[in-house]
Parts: C-alpha cells; sequence; structure tokens
C-alpha cells in the first residue's frame, strides 16, 4: 500500500462511502417500501427490476469507459445513485419506483452494483505496480467489507432512533432512503477529484463484436474466463448465505441470534483470509493460489451436510470460510493483469456480469431441493463438485499464462 497514489486513496474512498451507503439502504429498504404502500408481490419485482436494470447499465458503461473516460463513467454512476435515492424519497408511484430501481443505481442487498466496481478496478491495476496490485485488491475488497458492516449498523441505528422519538415509520425509513441519496452525492465530489492519471487511451480499431464491449486483443482471454467465473458463480449461488442459514435451521435447529454470530465468525475470516492471499500469491502465483486454495475450500463445502452434530458443521463451515476468499483478489488481481490496459474496465465489467448471472440462476433450483427433506444437503454437494469442476477447467486453460510479475 505503500506506493498507492492520491487517486488511489480516492478510489479506496470512493469505495468505502458507496458501501456504507449500500449497507446503510439496505437494512430498511423492503421495510420502507412495505410502508409506502407496496404488496410483497410489488415489492419482489422492483427487486428483481433493480437488479436487472443494475446490471444492464453497468454492462454499458463499463464497456464504454476506458474509450469514453472513467471519470465521466463513474460520475454517471455516481448520478444514477443520487436520481435513484431522491425518486424513491419523494414518491410513492409504483411506477415511478420502477423507473427509478430500473434506471438508477439501487443495491438491495447491500453488496456492490453498478459499474463502480470494474472501473475502479482497472484504475488501479494501472495506478499500482504489479508486484503490489494483489496485496491493493485485497486491502480493497476489505476495506468494502468493513464499510457495508458500519454503514447496515448506522442506517439501522438511526431508523431506530428516529422511531424511538416518535417519528412515524415510513419517515423514519424516509431518511435514510434520503442519506443514501447524500452519499451519492458524496461520491460524485470524490470522483470530481479523480486526476487524468486514471483515463487510458485506446486506439480505435475495426467495428466487431469484442469492439462495441470494449474488448479488442484481449476478447478470447475475456470471454473463457467469463465462462469459468459464470460457471463458478452458478456453484456458488447453491449455497447463498441464506440458503446455508435455513440448512442450519432445519437440519439441527439453530436460531436466528446463533446463525447471526456463526455468519458474523464466517466473514471477519474471510476477510482476513483475502488479505493472506497477497502473501500466499507472491510465493506461488495467482492461478495457483486461486486454485490451491479453492479445491480444499470446496471439500469442506461438501463434508458440511454429513456432518453429523452441529458444532462440527460449523468448524467445517468457518474452516472453509478461513480459506474461501483467497481467490476474490487474485481473481480480481489476474484478470487485470492478462487484459491490454485499454480494455480492463470492459473486462471487469463483463466477467463481473457473468458472475452476476451466473449466481442468479442458481437459488431457484436450490430452493426446490431445500423444499424436500431428503435433498436438504444436496446444494452443498452440487455446489461443491461444480467448483471442482471449475478449479480444474481453470488450472488447465491457464496455468501457462503468466501475469507481468510471474513472467521470466
Amino acid at each position: 500500500m505503500s506506493g498507492l497514489t492520491r487517486d488511489g486513496y480516492l478510489l479506496f474512498g470512493a469505495r468505502a462511502a458507496r458501501l456504507f451507503a449500500y449497507g446503510f439502504l439496505s437494512v430498511v429498504l423492503v421495510l420502507y417500501l412495505d410502508q409506502a404502500g407496496l404488496t410483497t408481490p410489488q415489492v419482489g419485482l422492483l427487486l428483481t427490476l433493480t437488479l436487472i436494470g443494475d446490471t444492464l447499465i453497468s454492462l454499458w458503461l463499463t464497456t464504454h469507459a476506458d474509450r469514453a473516460g472513467r471519470r465521466l463513467m463513474l460520475l454517471a454512476g455516481a448520478g444514477l445513485m443520487i436520481f435513484a435515492g431522491i425518486l424513491f424519497a419523494v414518491t410513492r408511484n409504483y411506477l415511478l419506483l420502477i423507473a427509478a430501481a430500473t434506471i438508477g443505481v439501487i443495491s438491495p442487498s447491500g453488496n456492490e452494483v453498478g459499474p463502480f466496481l470494474a472501473i475502479e478496478q482497472a484504475s488501479l491495476a494501472q495506478l499500482t505496480p504489479d508486484r503490489s496490485r494483489t496485496q491493493v485488491f485485497a486491502w480493497y475488497n476489505l476495506t468494502g467489507s468493513f464499510a457495508t458492516a458500519l454503514g447496515a449498523l448506522c442506517g439501522g441505528g438511526l431508523a431506530q432512533a428516529l422511531l424511538d422519538t416518535g417519528v412515524e415509520p415510513l419517515h423514519s425509513y424516509r431518511a435514510v432512503v434520503i442519506g443514501y441519496a447524500l452519499m451519492g452525492a458524496v461520491l460524485a465530489g470524490v470522483f470530481t477529484r479523480l486526476s487524468p492519471a486514471v483515463e487510458v487511451a485506446v486506439r480505435p480499431g475495426p467495428e466487431t463484436l469484442g469492439s462495441r464491449l470494449g474488448l479488442s486483443e484481449s476478447r478470447g482471454v475475456v470471454f473463457r474466463l467469463s465462462a469459468l467465473f459464470a460457471l463458478d458463480a452458478f456453484a456458488g449461488g447453491f449455497v447463498v448465505q441464506s440458503i446455508v442459514a435455513f440448512w442450519f435451521h432445519t437440519r439441527f435447529g439453530v436460531q436466528p441470534a446463533t446463525l447471526g454470530a456463526i455468519f458474523f465468525a464466517a466473514n471477519i475470516l474471510a476477510g482476513i483470509s483475502a488479505l493472506l492471499a497477497a502473501r500466499v500469491a507472491a510465493r506461488i502465483g495467482l492461478i495457483n493460489t486461486m486454485v490451491f486454495t479453492h479445491v480444499p475450500s470446496n471439500i469442506l463445502l461438501l463434508l458440511v451436510p454429513f456432518a453429523p452434530v452441529l458444532p462440527l458443521a460449523i468448524a467445517l463451515l468457518l474452516l472453509r470460510f478461513s480459506i474461501s476468499q483467497m481467490d476474490v483478489p487474485t481473481r480480481q488481481s489476474y484478470t487485470m493483469a492478462v487484459v491490454s490496459p485499454g480494455e480492463r474496465s470492459a473486462a471487469a465489467g463483463i466477467t463481473g456480469i457473468a458472475r452476476t448471472t451466473g449466481a442468479a440462476l442458481a437459488p431457484v433450483i436450490a430452493g426446490r431441493l431445500l423444499a424436500s427433506s431428503a435433498l436438504l444437503g444436496l446444494p452443498f454437494v452440487i455446489a461443491g463438485s461444480l467448483k471442482l469442476v471449475y478449479d480444474a477447467l481453470l488450472w488447465r486453460s491457464f496455468r501457462s499464462v503468466k501475469p507481468p510479475e510471474e513472467q521470466g
């Protein structure tokens, strides 16, 4: 981190402000929509359209960022965040809310949405020496995790404090929505401070499918990585946190307070594992770190549903989380390293959308499996098995494709 430039620190600040805002809103968003008079089906449709809209807008912004200007596209994303927050705060009209959800940038889950992640990763990779890139990405991910947790704590605390003073629920939750829009303005202010050093010169070329997606010489690598990342994310979609929580509750009768403690510990371990990834990668390489830490993690995942008692199931899960995120900063760093500098925003955006799409398909299947007591543990088995297939394919396809810091 010692070599991080002023622009790099600004991007870290933007990441912290944005993830704080996402966590801040996620706690009360559904409660606010309920108090605004929306029915449960309407809320569900609104959240689905939010994710679809964010995905499509992110695809366009990230695939044009390197050519049109990264700062411009980041500011556009911040503007869409402000637009969504303001419209959500001032209207109860369902059609207007749909427009805000589809066009604007809203995070129902508190996780990263919009074009920011891809463009910031591309910029950080440009601003950072090759040997420091993975370490910087590890801290970047940890910054987001802590900011989300703090935002959720503050959003829930603000709403509860207003309720305790006698403010009506609708107005209490609206204050949080307004705060979200204000954080969008803060984000825009940070982006205006970025220097031209985050931009990249792109040579014009012939019009092709790849060029329309912001890709040229890197399109083959990006498409292969996207297919593999989609498979990994599809497998992960079988064991998202809510599904794992349901399994623990159904299998062992674990209560919500205990579930909260389990996943708090799991996420802390995951954050630490992301930091350790940079040190491991410096010794054995990015691809080796991605595969060799992922394989034991997936074996542990496979073993969870076969645990006969709760303490063993918890131990297996926590042990799995202690190494499960080591592939995240290494994956991001590797993607930025093996594509052309002028195609990094597009590469990060396309691979990210591939992961989002893959992850969105699995819960529908997992939900049907969870409805049967005989198949309750099958999502773990499917997820672990598919992830092992992903590891084998990744190793076979990319073990000889070295990033610059590992060549020679």
